[in-house]
């Protein structure tokens, strides 16, 4: 198993329908570490870190639309090399 870390940013109707809580659930269902957070522009932003599959299972999670009352238009991700571990997967404010 390689441990990765991909940041990746949701667009479309993601801010204010549960995006961010749902993301926490799949994300800790995985075993993954990292978080999800509201940016100014609309966007959320995760980064999920652990075992490649499974990051990739929550990438493809999120492109698939993430929860049903939410509305993705486009997702982008690249490798993300954090500054620090993450203990869990949270959401930030």
């Amino acid at each position: 198993m390689s441990n990765v870390c991909t940041i990746a940013w949701i667009h479309g109707l993601v801010q204010g329908v549960g995006f961010r809580y749902s993301t926490q659930r799949e994300a800790l269902q995985l075993g993954l570490t990292g978080y999800a957070r509201n940016m100014d522009d609309g966007s959320v932003e995760v980064v999920a870190c652990g075992d490649a599959d499974k990051v990739e299972k929550l990438v493809a999670w999120l492109k698939a639309g993430g929860p049903r009352s939410a509305r993705v238009d486009k997702v982008l991700t690249e490798p993300h090399q954090p500054g620090r571990e993450y203990p869990d997967f949270s959401i930030r404010y």
